[in-house]
């Protein structure tokens, strides 16, 4: 894993919301909005850019926690704009709190964690849990 990052380090994650980002479930479309769950996984993306420039060739990043609290809605083909910020970094942990905003408007923020693993480890785990 390569420590190339500190605490209070920021990335941003820029979307437009799309039909596929709308408030469903299986009896269809609740509303024309940014659903939490989207939202949740975009935002969980926002962090995961950091692991991308962490892992090396043999980890991977898996997800450890993330929570959504939602404030606003974002409409059908706002810009969202997803800013994850570095909180904390432990031995192959990393935990980023993260904002959600449209223009000033703020649409949600969280926390979203993930570990760095080796590959090898992960398909170990899996493979254990499919007996």
């Amino acid at each position: 894993m390569k420590n190339c990052f500190k605490i209070g380090n920021s990335k941003t994650f820029t979307k437009i919301v799309s039909e596929a980002d709308l408030a469903e479930f299986e009896t269809g479309v609740v509303h024309q909005v940014y659903g939490t769950f989207a939202l949740g996984r975009d935002a969980e993306w926002a962090c995961r850019l950091f692991v991308l420039e962490m892992k090396e060739e043999q980890e991977e990043g898996i997800g450890t926690f993330l929570t959504v609290n939602h404030y606003s809605p974002a409409l059908l083909g706002q810009s969202v704009e997803i800013t994850a910020t570095i909180d904390q970094l432990e031995k192959n942990s990393i935990e980023c709190s993260y904002e959600v905003l449209v223009g000033e408007r703020l649409i949600a923020k969280g926390r979203q964690g993930q570990k760095i693993i080796l590959k090898k480890r992960l398909t170990e785990l899996f493979n254990s849990l499919s007996k």
